[in-house]
Formats: structure tokens, C-alpha cells, sequence
């Protein structure tokens, strides 16, 4: 699998407001000076090269994803790989020493056109290289529906991946919007926003001190 590089996040601290939202959730975490995410990684049927851009806030909690080809279609005529769009995304971080971070919460924001009978999944899964632990979330969307969504994952403390101790972390993010059954013939659309199908993705971090070994 070829990965797309997406390294124009210098400059973008101070692109988009502080989110307010997260704050009274969040850990005290490092100052915001000393953490850096030092590159970005895509690949998949959902974000071919030039398809994705970024954003991180000024307080370096929420990172915003845009992306333009995440589409997922059904209908007569239509060849099964347009039943289904996925996106590999990697982001490295680079953060002090004694520190751990997290997604806290993830909200997806699309629209669903699905037919009666038929359904519309929006699935995501989040892991750490070199760690085996992986948190998976679902939406399952059930025909008829004709409308916008909001998906939003939220994890507490006990089921939360956390990145390892140390300077850098490599998060991943694999997501998928699938539509099925996959010989449908009646015509369907997921994707994730009607104005301008563009996928929104919404990525908070969190942080914690690192326990010290004895």
C-alpha cells in the first residue's frame, strides 16, 4: 500500500480557533510549545494523493481532517469497490519526554442516502504501532434514510489506546463507510457532507503522565 504524505501542518497552530468543546474533559497536558506532529500518512479508496488536508488547533488538542473523495455508492451499474471507501491514515507526533497521548473523542460528520432494506455502515478503529491494543467503534445507518449524520466516539479511561512513553508516537486511524448488500441495485449514497461531500473528521487528544518504573 503507497502512502500519500501530508506535511503542511507547520504554520497551521494558529489556523483554527481553540475548540472549547473538549476542555473540561481534558488532562493538563504539555505546554503546547513542546509538541510538534511532524507528519501525516494517507492511503486508501477513500483518500487517494491530493484528497485530504489538515488543521491543528492553536492548544493543540483537535486535529481536523478534510477529505473530498470519501464516498461510498450504490445502485444499478455501479462495480462492488464503490460499495465500499476506506482511508489508512497515520499521524506522527513528536511530544516530551514523560508523556502519553490518546484520542479522547472522534466525531464524523456525513450524509446518508439509503434506500428501504438496504444499510449504510461508518466504522473506524484506532491503534498505536508497535501495540496490540486496538479500540473499534460502528454506526449502522437502516434504510430508508435520506439525511445528515453525526457519528461521534467518545472512549473512557479503561478502553482508551494510549501511545507509548517516550518522544514520538505513530497513531492510526483506519475508517470505512461501506453500503450493503453489496448486489443492491437500488440507488444509495454515504458520504459525509451534502453541501460539498467533503468528510469532516474531528480528533481530540488527551494526555497523561507516563508511570515511572521503579
Amino acid at each position: 500500500m503507497h502512502f500519500s504524505k501530508l506535511l503542511a501542518f507547520a504554520g497551521l497552530a494558529a489556523a483554527l480557533p481553540a475548540q472549547e468543546e473538549p476542555r473540561q474533559y481534558l488532562n493538563a497536558g504539555p505546554s503546547g510549545h513542546e509538541v510538534q506532529i511532524t507528519g501525516i500518512a494517507f492511503a486508501g479508496s477513500g483518500c487517494p494523493a491530493g484528497s485530504v488536508s489538515g488543521q491543528l488547533s492553536s492548544d493543540l488538542t483537535t486535529i481536523t481532517l478534510l477529505y473530498t473523495s470519501f464516498v461510498a455508492q450504490s445502485g444499478k451499474g455501479l462495480s462492488a469497490s464503490n460499495y465500499r471507501k476506506n482511508c489508512q491514515l497515520n499521524v506522527k507526533l513528536k511530544y516530551p519526554s514523560g508523556w502519553q497521548f490518546s484520542v479522547f473523542k472522534a466525531d464524523y460528520r456525513g450524509y446518508a442516502q439509503i434506500s428501504s432494506g438496504d444499510t449504510g455502515t461508518c466504522k473506524a478503529t484506532y491503534y498505536f504501532s508497535g501495540d496490540s491494543t486496538q479500540v473499534t467503534s460502528t454506526l449502522t445507518i437502516r434504510g430508508p434514510y435520506d439525511d445528515n449524520y453525526l457519528k461521534t466516539d467518545q472512549f473512557g479511561v479503561q478502553s482508551t489506546v494510549w501511545s507509548p512513553c517516550g518522544l514520538e508516537g505513530l497513531l492510526n486511524i483506519n475508517s470505512e463507510v461501506r453500503l450493503s448488500p453489496a448486489d443492491s441495485n437500488k440507488a444509495g449514497l454515504l458520504t459525509v457532507d451534502s453541501t460539498d461531500l467533503r468528510f469532516k473528521q474531528i480528533h481530540y487528544l488527551q494526555w497523561q503522565k507516563c508511570n515511572k518504573k521503579i
